[in-house]
């Protein structure tokens, strides 16, 4: 990516843009413009040199590109630059014109025109906002991916979202972009480096449909139009002529607010008084604000200037409301007003308003007036009371509407007494009311928090996002199939609640955190013996065939990887988050990827053919086997610092003969050469690139536990606690039940697992 594309996607904003103010506050240095063309101008932002806080950061600099009339603000390198829209201080954010990555094909898929847009702002006071800002995809059969960097985060940033075009015709102009012709995602805080991409399958390319369009955008800025689809480069010469608004957070990146009583460092840059500093919104670094009372520039000496509240309230009767002086004198003081009130009249207790001193007829107005409040009282609570049965009716509509009914009769027919439906005050209550230190995690799909019952049992709520409404019966389906099961290795669905206007749905709480974390936090390093790495691996094994074959209906699981595997106080693997987690089935005529994270666990035969399979968690269950060998990422950086799939370069190491160069030291010893070796092999068939020639769950599990007992018994020595588990607990301890099994003869276990393959 080239530096002159370094502010293209300049980051920007909506703002109050600045202009001098009618009591003539400056908001540029002096002898500065304080304006090109239309667009105010604020320091430290300035036009040309000296005019720019360039100490702070050159970045603050400004072009004003005097050839187009009005003149045009331009910010960036000089081979590079991106026009502005407007700059707001208050908010410390800007918006500018960003480009748009395009394909474009003839009739014959042959690529006519491709532009692919990213920019890097490591180096300047600019981050995208994450709540102004949204990915965009617009075109047929498409996917668009966002990937970069995030501020001071080696790790790569991966999001994106498909576009389809099956019903186009029915999708009106205006449509919001969930899918259907256009897509949008929400991207990280901190991202400071990223490109564009567009995957497209090329022999679906739809022939009123030749271009292809992605691009970071303001949210709300763009919304469906079928014309947007025709026509080469037709989205562009019609609506993106100079780009696309997007909003970025700026401040000032190289330093922080001093503490408390602390001296200011050298180059601070809240030199007005009566100013103060605050920490950035959106990465590091501060910006500054004017005081309460006080307005115009904190960045300028004597730049917050006093609001002379009463001679606003003279000029405008819009501040009449905002600064009120009733019956009184309104007097300025810094910082604010005071309302003095005269002969006869005392203040109203509120500094906005006096009243006369009360006298004998006054008294009988303050008998009219009691009786006023109990009239008024007695309506608030008439009111209160029709609020909450409007608030219950409201409830009621959303239970039938969630398939409340539907799952109750369906409960009493099946008899499922270990399911319970939470009304939404026992949720609040269990949550402490969604409180932010009750929240486990946030996925694409929705907030996890952590519960306790009224019974002190403890749960895990997930509170979903969205909901389409024709899966509302589909998805208390699910409820029925997920309610019944009832396997040790599976996070079990407790209940539910369906009183609001997306279901939460209740699971058990699993308190040894994720297979992931386990694996690859730097609070988890000590050493794994394999045969815990086995067992974890064959509860899991059991866990996904048991859905896939021993329940009365196959559930697909669709996102196996070791984020999704809880691990319990023993060490015991539950997998979470199937079946109704993503409250939307996946199928040929509506499909939908949304990409969060790394790919590195995705069957590379679905990806292609958009078909969601048994076999596609087993190869997802390969990248995990892969994770507890190795013990990597299924995305990790190499010895040359290099990013690489650990799929693809197991598969390297294994054609090379080279198995102990990407095993984890820890697990590689001479008497479990074999053991390895045939993990190794079933990997290789878990990873296989056609779904149908890889194994099935079932077999896996069974390979697994065959490995399991191999190893066990060859690891077996007159010292039971020769190998440690983390908690301290001895390994032959814990698998003494499992030695009760093993067969006495090591090679026949051995041809167990040739035959089974």
């Amino acid at each position: 990516m080239k530096e002159a594309s370094v502010l293209l996607m300049l980051i920007a904003f909506q703002v109050v843009a600045l202009s001098a103010t009618s009591s003539g506050i400056s908001i540029a240095l002096p002898g500065c413009p304080d304006k090109c063309g239309n667009v105010s101008i604020p320091y430290p932002f300035g036009i040309g040199n000296g005019c720019a806080a360039a100490s702070l950061n050159s970045y603050f600099t400004v072009t004003c590109n005097s050839t187009f009339q009005p003149p045009r603000p331009m910010i960036g390198d000089p081979s590079g630059l991106s026009e502005i829209i407007d700059i707001s201080l208050e908010r410390a954010e800007m918006r500018v014109y960003g480009p748009v990555s395009y394909n474009c094909f003839t009739s014959n898929t042959t690529v006519m025109d491709n532009y692919t847009s990213g920019f890097n702002l490591v180096g300047t006071p600019f981050i995208p906002s994450t709540t102004r800002n949204r990915f965009m995809v617009i075109g047929c059969n498409t996917m668009g991916i966002i990937g970069g960097y995030l501020h001071s985060n080696p790790d790569l940033y991966v999001a994106g979202c498909y576009s389809y075009c099956q019903g186009i015709n029915s999708t009106s102009n205006g449509a919001p972009c969930t899918g259907k012709g256009c897509c949008e995602t929400t991207i990280t805080p901190n991202l400071t480096d990223f490109a564009a991409l567009l995957i497209i399958n090329q022999s679906s390319v739809w022939t009123f449909n030749p271009c292809f369009y992605a691009m970071l955008a303001e949210v709300g800025w763009y919304s469906f139009r079928q014309q947007d689809l025709v026509g080469h480069l037709g989205f562009i010469n019609k609506r993106a002529k100079r780009g696309v608004p997007v909003i970025s957070d700026w401040a000032i990146r190289n330093g922080s607010c001093p503490k408390d009583g602390a001296t200011a460092p050298m180059g601070y840059a809240c030199v007005s008084s009566n100013s103060y500093c605050v920490g950035a919104t959106n990465g590091p670094g501060y910006m500054c604000n004017c005081s309460e009372g006080y307005e115009g520039n904190p960045y300028l000496p004597r730049g917050c200037q006093d609001i002379d509240e009463c001679k606003l309230h003279k000029q405008n009767s819009k501040y009449t409301e905002l600064y009120p002086c009733r019956n009184g004198v309104c007097r300025n003081i810094p910082g604010g007003y005071v309302c003095k009130c005269g002969i006869g009249k005392k203040s109203d207790g509120k500094n906005s308003g006096c009243r006369p001193v009360l006298t004998q007829a006054e008294q009988v107005v303050i008998g009219l007036s009691v009786s006023s409040v109990v009239v008024i009282a007695l309506a608030c609570l008439l009111a209160m009371k029709f609020q909450r049965r409007k608030h219950r009716k409201e409830k009621d509509e959303y239970f039938k509407q969630n398939g409340g009914l539907k799952l109750y009769d369906e409960m009493r027919s099946r008899q499922v007494d270990t399911f319970h439906i939470l009304t939404e005050k026992e949720v609040k209550k269990a949550t402490e009311n969604y409180s932010n230190d009750r929240v486990l995690g946030c996925g694409g799909h929705g907030m996890v928090y952590r519960g306790t019952l009224g019974d002190g049992k403890e749960v895990a709520i997930k509170k979903s996002k969205v909901i389409n409404d024709d899966c509302r019966e589909e998805f208390v389906n699910e409820i029925i199939i997920l309610s019944q099961i009832n396997h040790r290795n599976i996070v079990r669905l407790l209940g539910c609640c369906l009183e609001v206007d997306v279901p939460m749905l209740v699971y058990e709480f699993v308190s040894n955190g994720t297979l992931f974390e386990f694996l690859h936090s730097n609070d988890h390093k000590s050493i794994i013996p394999l045969d815990l790495r086995l067992k974890i691996a064959t509860q899991s094994a059991e866990a996904l065939a048991y859905i896939h074959s021993s329940t009365s209906r196959t559930i697909l699981h669709g996102d196996v990887k070791s984020l999704n595997i809880l691990l319990d106080n023993e060490y015991n693997a539950k997998v979470a988050d199937f079946g109704a987690s993503a409250l939307k089935p996946i199928d040929k005529d509506d499909f939908i990827m949304f990409i969060q994270g790394t790919l590195g666990y995705l069957d590379p035969e679905s990806f292609v053919s958009h078909h969601l399979t048994d076999r596609s968690d087993v190869y997802s269950f390969g990248v995990v086997l892969l994770e507890l060998l190795t013990r990597k990422k299924a995305i990790f950086i190499d010895n040359l610092n290099e990013q690489k799939a650990l799929s693809h370069a197991f598969i390297m190491t294994f054609h090379q003969k080279k198995l102990r160069d990407i095993l984890d030291d820890d697990i590689i010893e001479d008497e479990v050469t074999v053991v390895l070796e045939k993990l190794a092999e079933l990997v290789m068939h878990c990873l296989n690139p056609r779904g149908d020639e890889r194994p099935t769950m079932k077999e896996v599990a069974e390979r697994l536990q065959m490995l399991r007992r191999i190893q066990m018994q060859q690891v077996t020595t007159p010292n039971p606690m020769r190998t440690q588990y983390p908690d301290g607990e001895s390994s032959m301890s814990i698998a003494s039940d499992e030695m009760k099994y093993q067969s006495t003869n090591t090679a026949k276990l051995v041809l167990d697992v040739d035959r089974a393959r």
